[in-house]
């Protein structure tokens, strides 16, 4: 299957947005506050908020900040995060799409479309790209010894599982986002370790450029990862293979 290596050459360049360890936190603690709104504090009852505190613990966010997520849930005086995606198109056409959880829909649509306009792109009108990606859930789990990928892909085939891949660290599966709720109750009750969980958007088909178009969509796409109130950003730029 092609999604695991399409996914890895598409995704922009994840290791330097990592380094911003503040914005990761961030994007957990929004991650946790919407979860604990919608579905409460116990992680018991929550499997969405048992996945992301494994997040949370992956990327070392310290515990007090966790508790500091779940608390702003609780209180009275919260105000509710709306998640909103925004679509457009950057430089040479590449299509890009933005995904946010915000206080306020007014400044963060005004910042968006000030980055399109800024940088050489356009913004679009809601789900008018979203057609160009797949959305994804993706499950880590820990290696286990005497572990058959092909028997385990071959049992979760059934739960929407697409691509089962061994990473240098873990085990990567990928499946269909609405069957998330589904492979997560599969993977714990069979007592495989999920180490962190996100959601993507892969494209189905990618536009390549050369390295002055790139680094024109780069800038666009670096300027939006910017923002407080951005969680994740996907495009359609087929990008280089690391070189050897």
């Amino acid at each position: 299957m092609s999604g695991h290596s399409k996914w890895n050459n598409i995704k922009h360049k994840k290791e330097k947005t990592d380094a911003a360890r503040g914005k990761i936190f961030t994007k957990i603690g929004k991650e946790i506050t919407i979860c604990v709104k919608a579905a409460g504090a116990d992680p018991v009852m929550n499997p969405r908020l048992r996945v992301l505190m494994q997040n949370a613990k992956a990327a070392n966010m310290p515990k007090d900040t966790v508790e500091r997520a779940i608390k702003k849930a609780l209180s009275k005086d919260y105000t509710d995060y709306k998640e909103m995606n925004y679509e457009g198109y950057g430089p040479h056409g590449i299509a890009i799409f933005v995904e946010t959880a915000t206080d306020n829909t007014t400044r963060t649509v005004a910042n968006v479309r000030s980055y399109f306009n800024k940088l050489g792109g356009s913004l679009g009108t809601s789900g008018s790209l979203e057609f160009l990606f797949d959305h994804k859930c993706v499950f880590h789990i820990a290696k286990q010894d005497g572990l058959d990928l092909e028997s385990l892909e071959l049992e979760l085939i059934d739960y929407g599982v697409d691509e089962i891949v061994e990473d240098d660290e873990d085990i990567v599966i990928y499946g269909e986002f609405a069957q998330n709720s589904a492979i997560q109750k599969y993977l714990e009750d069979n007592g495989y370790e999920i180490t962190s969980s996100e959601f993507v958007r892969i494209p189905n088909d990618t536009k390549t450029l050369n390295e002055e178009q790139m680094a024109a969509v780069n800038k666009l796409i670096e300027r939006i990862e910017e923002d407080e109130d951005v969680q994740n950003v996907f495009h359609n730029m087929a990008e280089p293979e690391d070189e050897e």
